[in-house]
């Protein structure tokens, strides 16, 4: 994460302690969770979910709606934060924008090409189709090019199997 991602991250932080209720929201729509879950805050990520916060509640901003902490755990390749949303019953294949046509955390994984947390989702059971053309998965290849190492990684992990 860049330094100035970093900062703005941490101003946005500044609404918790300004309001420190579990499903106060910034701008984008983002809960006190998905700050914490983004900046892979595992301390805070478990202060927030045993206070009640919603391990799948989605953000309504204009740019991503529908994006959940796990959609932010997994972009950032937080490991311990994505196992801890997912032991706090989060959905591993939530979508963005509310539809079928959405993202789910392994794209946001994919498109930041971190194979560790693509590894972990599929160990975990996300979903990804038999086939990269299948239309439920939606797969914007052009986009996340590490879906196309997530299909190679499958083809090994069931050859074990």
């Amino acid at each position: 994460m860049k330094i100035s991602e970093k900062r703005n991250l941490l101003k946005r932080l500044s609404f918790r302690e300004a309001n420190d209720k579990v499903c106060s929201r910034d701008d984008r729509g983002w809960t006190n969770l998905h700050v914490a879950a983004r900046m892979g805050d595992l301390d805070e990520v478990k202060r927030l979910l045993e206070n009640g916060a919603d391990p799948n509640e989605p953000s309504f901003g204009p740019k991503a709606p529908g994006t959940t902490p796990l959609h932010l755990a997994a972009a950032g390749g937080h490991l311990s934060v994505i196992d801890e949303l997912l032991e706090r019953g989060a959905n591993i294949d939530a979508r963005t924008k509310g539809g079928g046509c959405g993202w789910t955390p392994l794209h946001n994984a994919a498109k930041e090409r971190n194979k560790k947390a693509m590894r972990f989702l599929l160990k975990n059971g996300a979903f990804l189709p038999d086939d990269i053309d299948d239309g439920r998965f939606n797969p914007p290849l052009h986009y996340c090019p590490g879906l196309e190492w997530a299909y190679m990684m499958r083809s090994k992990f069931l050859a074990k199997v």
